[in-house]
């Protein structure tokens, strides 16, 4: 597409009664035999998926014959909001493979969740590498090249052994070549592919076969929803409500589902809205027949805008 506009809107900012703004952007809806349910935008075309590839990146670890199971597992696959429990998870993925978080290679960053940075920020705390939400995908990594005696001080360079694992884990997930290679925020190598490629990735993680790294991985992260997200995140609302149901979020508002039966969904709000992601998720959700019951989904969905500190309106989804 050649601008935002081309594209469908995906979610409207409507306040006080009148549409102020839209977000315009890509979806794809799959059935469970894997085929198109419904799309809107250019679902084939090329996004970075963000931290959305990570399920592929800890397939790497595995593959690379690293012993990782459970929670620790969650966490490298993770966007962790820096809770406690996240930080010493890290800490001890590290520490299994003989380092420290002096090896980390993320940038120095606040947490995720608002409300852990403002905590951080208030007790003297200043922006540090673990902190950052990728530290356990990265310590995931550094521990398996601990364990095969690989460099741990370039394991971010393209040719390195584990990021060829995660290179040839994604393209073999989603069933194509990637479209264009750059860096992710977290100085990773970021790979671009279509959202009904990454949508069917995401159900092949559901449906491998027991004991299969694509299947430890998933059953790890939904075990474990907490560990992907934190206490307080859409994706672990999601997980603990939809029995199996196997959900990641990305940066720039990219978002997958999978549900344990083969259906699932991808979207990419091309703005990188991230107020438009839970309307359009939950919009989403339900028009594969989603549903809790304990409103989860309506909590996803909202979305409130102010006036005078009251709710005026809101962003709400457009399909």
């Amino acid at each position: 597409m050649s601008s935002s506009a081309a594209l469908p809107v995906l979610a409207e900012v409507v306040r006080s009664g009148f549409v102020e703004g839209r977000h315009h952007g890509s979806l794809v809806l799959l059935a469970a035999d894997g085929s198109v349910e419904f799309a809107l935008g250019a679902p084939d075309a090329p996004v970075f998926p963000r931290s959305c590839a990570k399920p592929f990146q800890a397939v790497a670890t595995l593959r690379a014959g690293l012993a990782i199971e459970g929670e620790l597992l969650a966490l490298a696959a993770s966007s962790h909001s820096a809770e406690s429990f996240h930080l010493d998870g890290v800490r001890r993925i590290l520490a299994g493979a003989g380092l420290d978080e002096s090896a980390l290679r993320t940038p120095a960053d606040l947490p995720l969740d608002d409300l852990e940075a403002e905590l951080h920020l208030r007790w003297g705390g200043d922006r540090e590498p673990i902190l950052m939400d990728c530290s356990g995908k990265h310590a995931g990594w550094l521990a398996a090249c601990a364990a095969n005696g690989w460099p741990t001080d370039s394991y971010l360079d393209p040719e390195h052994p584990i990021q060829r694992l995660a290179r040839e884990a994604l393209e073999e997930a989603v069933g194509e070549p990637a479209a264009h290679a750059g860096v992710d925020g977290c100085g990773a190598p970021l790979l671009a592919v279509g959202l009904t490629g990454l949508a069917r990735a995401y159900r092949s993680l559901v449906l491998a076969g027991p004991g299969t790294p694509q299947r430890r991985v998933a059953d790890a992260m939904r075990a474990h929803p907490e560990y992907v997200a934190g206490t307080r995140r859409a994706d672990t609302r999601l997980m603990r409500a939809v029995p199996g149901a196997l959900a990641k979020m990305g940066a720039e508002a990219v978002q997958v589902v999978a549900l344990p039966d083969g259906r699932a969904l991808a979207f990419k709000i091309d703005d990188g809205a991230e107020r438009a992601r839970g309307p359009v998720l939950a919009a989403a959700l339900r028009r594969l027949g989603v549903t809790t019951g304990d409103g989860t989904l309506e909590r996803i969905a909202a979305a409130p805008l102010f006036g005078g500190g009251v709710p005026v309106g809101e962003v709400r989804a457009a399909f």
